[in-house]
């Protein structure tokens, strides 16, 4: 993992501010999406994977992160991107299964599918990191 990146989630886990079960399982996603090879380094990933923890820790406390209203516009937004969305989805599938979370309201899914069609089409994403339509990313050799 690139060595910023890695500073930013070690912040998360040594200040203690969400739990060190979602710091590991934001690391398996991010290593996930580098192998299927989208670009992640803290420039291109930063902002996903603070989202990404700070909102897994919000639901695991049972805190609202629900936003409707933007929901609704990013999903006019990712209307051409459910390669983002479907990816999106699996994710919060594992999250769910994984951390045993509630289920990701679908407004944190349409922000963490902006996320990954930013990242889909950041300069350096290889051949596989458009994640063709139909395609998923394995985690621990599984899919939702």
């Amino acid at each position: 993992m690139e060595e910023q990146l890695a500073l930013r989630i070690g912040l998360f886990r040594e200040t203690g501010q969400v739990r060190a079960e979602i710091v590991e399982f934001v690391e398996r996603e991010l290593k996930g999406l580098a192998r299927a090879g989208l670009p992640v380094s803290e420039e291109t990933a930063g902002m996903l994977t603070s989202h990404l923890m700070t909102a897994l820790n919000r639901l695991l406390d049972g805190e609202p992160v629900d936003d409707p209203a933007a929901g609704e516009h990013m999903a006019a937004e990712l209307a051409d991107r459910p390669g983002a969305l479907r990816l999106a989805r699996q994710i919060a599938a594992r999250a769910q299964r994984t951390l045993g979370a509630p289920p990701l309201p679908g407004s944190e899914i349409h922000y963490l599918a902006m996320h990954l069609a930013v990242l889909q089409q950041r300069p350096g994403a290889g051949e596989r990191a458009g994640v063709p339509e139909g395609a998923s990313v394995r985690q621990n050799g599984e899919q939702p």
